[in-house]
């Protein structure tokens, strides 16, 4: 199996994948502690991190996978919804909010 089934199986297998530096417990940059913080403001208790930092064909392969430079990623059913700058954008407007409570709502 590639890294980049690797990757599509774990979008595909859970409605919340952030692919991050470290864990949602213990993160290992500002950027991905700001994901987490956003996440659990909307109410996600819940979800699949990656800690890209334990292995460095997962954190090339997820910059590949989504054409994306930088970590974290967030993807929510399949989709890229972008870094730490677009969920703050998003979180602010109340966009963030509205895709995930969608999410829970399903």
């Amino acid at each position: 199996m590639s890294i980049q089934d690797v990757i599509r199986e774990q979008i595909d297998s859970h409605p919340v994948v952030l692919y991050m530096k470290g864990t949602p417990q213990f993160p290992q940059c500002g950027f991905s502690a700001n994901a987490v913080n956003l996440l659990r403001a909307c109410g996600v208790k819940d979800f699949f991190s990656v800690n890209v930092l334990a292995d460095p064909a997962i954190r090339q392969g997820i910059k590949d996978f989504s054409n994306w430079p930088t970590i974290p990623q967030l993807y929510v059913r399949g989709q890229f919804i972008g870094g730490s700058d677009i969920m703050t954008e998003m979180y602010q407007k109340g966009e963030l909010q509205k895709l995930l409570q969608e999410l829970a709502a399903a």
